[in-house]
Parts: C-alpha cells; structure tokens; sequence
C-alpha cells in the first residue's frame, strides 16, 4: 500500500465538488482517494462513487469509500474507512473478506490496539490539531500524541500503518512525518490553495523527503 503515504479525502467548497476536488488531487499526484460525504443519502454517495472510482482506475488510484461497507462491495470497491461511530471494523471484515482494505480512525493507542486486532489494514490517526471539516471532533493529538501512541505500538510491536490526520498544513508536513506516521491524509490545504494541482505536487514532494516508514 505504498500509496498510503499521502491520502486525499474528498471535500466540497463554493469553488469544488466531491468529484472535482478528487480530480484535483489525482492530478497532482495523489494515488489515494477517500470518498467522505457525511449525512449524503446512499444513493447520491453512490453515484458520485461509481463516477470516481472509474476516474481513480483510470489514475491507478486505490479508491476508498468512507462508512457505507455494503456499498463497498457492490461496487467493488478497493476499501473502506470506518469512523469511531461508524460500522466496528469485526464486522465490515466479515462482509468484506480479505481482498478488501480497511482503516479505522483512532485517537487513542487502545483505539489503534482495538481496530488491530479487529483485522484493520491501517489507522487514520488523529486529529493532529483543529479542523473544519468535522464534526464531533475527537481531542487533538499534536506532535506529542502521535509520537506517545506511535511509542507504545513500538514497545508492543504493533506495524500497522498509521496516517495523520485533521487540519495539517503543508507547513506540518516535516514535523508530523519525523513522529513515524506512514502517511499523512490531507482535504482543506489542498482546496485552499490558489493552485491545488501545484499544491499537492509540492505536498507529495515534501512526504517522499520526509517518509520514514
């Protein structure tokens, strides 16, 4: 899963939509793409999968679909991501088999040990710090977190990968990498920019000279 190191989660603003802002950052390099659309109806995340994931086959991209596992495996789908609320990771295995990829979202080294040993393929860790694009947001980590939990999975030999996320900046990215994350999964820097297709070339840049893992 080389691509893990630099993950792109989809977002809308007044100036993108879903679709497009996937397209952005395949554009710029990116070769993982998380479809996220909180509160959308089944069917309108449907559509809006089945025209990404023809997009991100056409980039060699693996396409993860955030919560909706059933969707997942109609489509086919390389994978799902699962929030702390969404389906437990036990039983999305159990649908999914082994062919298929999946992350859980963490925020403690219990929620790293739990998802690990419910077959998770990798953990979004974080928040790294505040973030606007969600909702019920978990206590932020910083530097210190990632570098206490990243501690304990070594001590216990834990290998799973681990991707940072919530509200880092391009200016983040040294610091973060240097804690032993794997990757980092990034929305709002890259739709921020005056250019995102630069933008996210220049963030790739900065995670292959800094990727420890």
């Amino acid at each position: 899963m080389n691509a893990i190191k630099f993950q792109f989660i989809t977002h809308f603003t007044d100036h993108y939509s879903y679709f497009d802002s996937a397209k952005l950052a395949l554009e710029g390099g990116c070769r993982w793409i998380q479809l996220r659309m909180k509160d959308a109806p089944i069917k309108v995340v449907e559509a809006e999968a089945v025209r990404l994931m023809k997009l991100c086959k056409e980039y060699g991209a693996t396409f993860i679909i955030d919560d909706h596992v059933e969707l997942v495996k109609k489509l086919g789908a390389d994978g799902v991501h699962l929030g702390k609320n969404d389906m437990p990771i036990a039983n999305a295995r159990k649908i999914l088999g082994k062919d298929f990829i999946i992350g859980g979202t963490a925020n403690t080294f219990d929620d790293v040990c739990m998802h690990v040993n419910s077959g998770a393929d990798y953990i979004g860790m974080g928040p790294f710090k505040y973030t606007t694009t969600k909702k019920n947001l978990s206590p932020v980590l910083g530097l210190q977190g990632y570098k206490g939990i990243l501690g304990q999975m070594a001590v216990k030999g834990i290998s799973v990968p681990v991707v940072a996320i919530g509200g880092i900046t391009a200016d983040d990215i040294e610091d973060v990498m240097q804690t032993g994350v794997s990757g980092i999964a990034l929305s709002g820097t890259i739709l921020r920019a005056t250019d995102p297709v630069s933008e996210t070339r220049q963030i790739l840049q900065k995670i292959d000279n800094n990727n420890t893992y």
